[in-house]
């Protein structure tokens, strides 16, 4: 169930950052602790996702340093308090489903996550190894999401999917890409295979996956982890200096950030947004778009354009 009664004392006694609170004060402030945040539903079994969730590429890649994962901790603790659920990673992504593990694993809100993590090399044999291993990793008796990393060896590796989410070692699987090159063989393995999910790059200056992707998505019932909302970065640098419009601010718009990932939120084909974070105060600012008062089809193209002018 979703705390409808979280006030900011709460949340920054909860996410362990007390002593900041002035510091974030800013990002807090204007935050409706009553609202809920939005859920989507995974098609092939209707458990509901929170739309925000957060992905682990570089961010999470801190080995044993200890000062880089006290302030991870502190990045999942926030996730945690404002609803947040979908952690993505990789055995490509260095330590990062290691870092994962160990500091879920030393939490005590270890069990309210959805992990998903991928395989990533070729042959059969060498993906059950290695997924076995991002078990190990990431401290996982059973693991929410397997993903086939950028399609490689795909048709090996499907079957032996299909084969742990019969046996319950995995509650679902998926394929995933970050190129709109992609997006054409993922729509061919989604009409072929019918994965739980997809995951690829989509944002408000990158909208190649409306061309049909998302058709494909919606008429195959799957569910969608968006990679890449701020485009690494380039998004904030064309905004960087430039005040939000005061229009933005009917749709619960705080920050660029949360501008971004608004828009792609008001697409419903959207299950869940990740992006990567090693910041506690940005996580927060993430996790605040999964909040209040979405767009509607002319708040989104009014967005756009305006992204399209700067």
């Amino acid at each position: 169930m979703i705390n409808k009664e979280y006030n900011r004392r709460d949340v920054l006694k909860l996410s362990g950052l007390a002593g900041l609170g002035m510091a974030l004060s800013p990002l807090l402030s204007s935050f409706n602790f009553k609202d809920e945040i939005l859920l989507r539903k995974i098609p092939s079994s209707n458990q509901i996702l929170p739309v925000i969730g957060l992905g682990t590429w570089q961010t999470f890649d801190v080995g044993s340093s200890l000062s880089k994962r006290t302030l991870l901790i502190k990045v999942l603790a926030e996730m945690n308090t404002l609803k947040g659920t979908v952690i993505d990673s990789s055995p490509m992504y260095g330590t990062s489903e290691s870092v994962v593990g160990d500091l879920t694993q030393g939490s005590d809100f270890k069990d309210n996550f959805f992990y998903a993590t991928k395989v990533w090399t070729k042959g059969k044999d060498e993906g059950i190894g290695q997924m076995q291993n991002s078990f190990k990793r990431m401290k996982r008796e059973q693991m929410d999401l397997m993903q086939i990393h950028n399609l490689v060896d795909w048709k090996i590796h499907v079957k032996t999917l299909r084969d742990w989410k019969e046996q319950g070692k995995i509650k679902y699987w998926g394929i995933t890409h970050y190129t709109d090159d992609s997006h054409a063989q993922l729509e061919q393995v989604i009409k072929a295979e019918k994965p739980d999910f997809v995951q690829f790059n989509y944002s408000i200056l990158s909208r190649h996956a409306e061309k049909s992707l998302f058709e494909t998505v919606d008429k195959y019932n799957t569910a969608t982890l968006i990679n890449r909302p701020f485009e690494t970065g380039r998004l904030f640098r064309a905004t960087k200096g430039k005040e939000i419009p005061t229009w933005a601010k009917d749709y619960n718009i705080n920050s660029w950030g949360q501008f971004f990932l608004k828009f792609i939120l008001s697409n419903e084909l959207v299950t869940c947004i990740i992006p990567g974070t090693s910041k506690p105060h940005h996580m927060i600012d993430n996790m605040m778009a999964g909040y209040g008062k979405m767009p509607d089809q002319k708040g989104r193209e009014t967005m756009y354009n305006y992204i399209k002018s700067l």
